[in-house]
């Protein structure tokens, strides 16, 4: 994709990672633009790719003539893939801040408010028995893909083709769990023959990079044992807690849950167990005029996306690193008891000038000294539509914790393009005198109503 055409957006939106010569294509800027009016509209890439074709406000919004065939829709992921093998997710949200700046309506100083929650991955939720099996069926498409005549000539395939034509999967497993353990030794016997015929001297050494081989390699380290036993043999098992007696799991923040998103981990919140990310938005936080719209609309000021295993107090001090780079840096921040430490207190307000206003320790709240305030039992939940009903009558919303792409760096583009989006909506509403349409109910609306209120 070459940068011909709206060459001011294009070098702010990351040209850097196109390069200017090459098969004539759409500018990065535009295709920046057409993101963030994807996530405004939650749309697939298909339709927004009809979108530019078919709709007029888009087409003027992107300056193209009337006749202008647009894209395919391919290319919408391939700007995604592109814009992160150069390091700019963020790039189209710095813009949007650093107009919104010069214009007044986001500051440095005053208040702003972060909050956590979780993100389930884009990739099927397995117990150790299927990751170990799926970790070999998915090597082994990768080498069918990559080598085929040495996958061929190293195993009998047919045999392999039997055994992992099929996803693995808990429906088509035995039942009883001594069939169960017998199958996973299976699956790790099979892996380790794998990795031994790569690891020959007659194979190809670039086979052993490919990331699916490395994957392959991991989830075997972490979920079984090859100790020596009778005969000269290696005997496996599989590895069990160390306070079961066992050798002992790798710790949570390594552990790989699925070869298809690395970067995804199993964590846990209170009552809440999910296989994910964590995302930090932080927004500024204006009060509600009387009888009209507030002095300045509020603002996603930045949004922090992290492995669901680190700790909200590791993720502060890099959101006020990134508000200081974008010369947001707050006077007042506030938020829940998860993200304070007496160490943070001091240095937030030594290092940055920035005051946390929040609670250590959930027991100090007045709704717990004086009993009152809201329990779990106050709440409504609808299991149906995975919803919840507060005791004011407001519905939780969902949309955002599910990703839509696997690994980490292209969550955080879409997170950083909703927030983008969601900027843009909130600025249109407050400029127009409008409230946000809570009759909407499109993905992106939700997640507006929910992250205004």
């Amino acid at each position: 994709m070459s940068s011909s055409g709206c060459g001011t957006c294009a070098a702010g939106c990351g040209a850097d990672g196109f390069g200017r010569a090459g098969k004539p294509g759409w500018s990065p800027g535009r295709l920046a633009l057409v993101t963030v009016l994807q996530k405004a509209a939650n749309l697939t890439d298909r339709q927004a790719a009809d979108e530019v074709r078919e709709n007029l406000s888009w087409k003027y919004a992107l300056g193209l003539a009337l006749e202008d065939p647009g894209f395919d829709h391919s290319v919408l992921s391939e700007f995604r893939s592109r814009a992160v093998a150069h390091g700019t997710e963020e790039r189209v949200l710095d813009l949007l801040l650093e107009r919104l700046r010069e214009l007044g309506l986001v500051e440095a100083g005053g208040n702003q408010r972060t909050d956590s929650t979780h993100i389930v991955a884009a990739v099927r939720d397995l117990n150790r028995l299927e990751l170990v099996g799926e970790s070999v069926r998915a090597a082994l498409n990768a080498l069918a893909a990559a080598c085929p005549d040495w996958l061929d000539q190293a195993l009998v395939v047919e045999d392999w083709s039997r055994r992992y034509a099929d996803r693995i999967d808990t429906w088509r497993l035995p039942s009883s769990k001594t069939k169960q353990d017998e199958l996973a030794l299976h699956y790790a016997k099979d892996g380790y023959t794998l990795l031994e015929a790569l690891y020959a001297p007659v194979s190809p050494a670039w086979l052993r990079e490919l990331p699916a081989v490395k994957t392959l390699r991991i989830v075997l380290v972490q979920n079984c044992t090859r100790t020596p036993g009778g005969g000269g043999r290696l005997r496996i098992r599989r590895r069990e807690h160390a306070e079961d007696g066992g050798d002992g799991l790798p710790p949570g923040p390594v552990r790989l849950a699925s070869p298809y998103d690395t970067d995804a981990r199993w964590s846990a919140k209170r009552d809440l167990f999910w296989n994910g990310f964590k995302l930090h938005v932080s927004q500024t936080c204006h009060p509600q005029a009387d009888g009209g719209r507030p002095a300045r609309p509020n603002i996603i000021t930045n949004g922090a996306t992290t492995a669901s295993t680190l700790p909200d107090t590791k993720a502060l001090q890099p959101i006020h690193q990134a508000l200081d780079r974008r010369r947001l840096l707050l006077a007042r921040h506030y938020l829940d008891s998860g993200y304070p430490s007496a160490e943070l207190i001091v240095s937030s307000a030594q290092a940055h000038g920035v005051a946390l206003i929040t609670l250590v320790l959930l027991d100090t709240s007045r709704q717990a000294k004086a009993q009152e305030g809201f329990a779990a039992h106050d709440f409504t939940i609808d299991w149906d539509n995975q919803q919840v009903v507060c005791p004011a009558g407001k519905t939780s919303t969902t949309g955002l914790r599910r990703a839509r792409y696997r690994g980490l760096a292209k969550i955080h583009l879409d997170h950083t393009t909703s927030a983008t989006a969601l900027n843009l909506i909130r600025v249109v509403a407050w400029w127009n005198g409008h409230p946000l349409d809570r009759a909407n109910h499109s993905h992106l609306a939700r997640l507006q109503l929910h992250l205004a209120a």
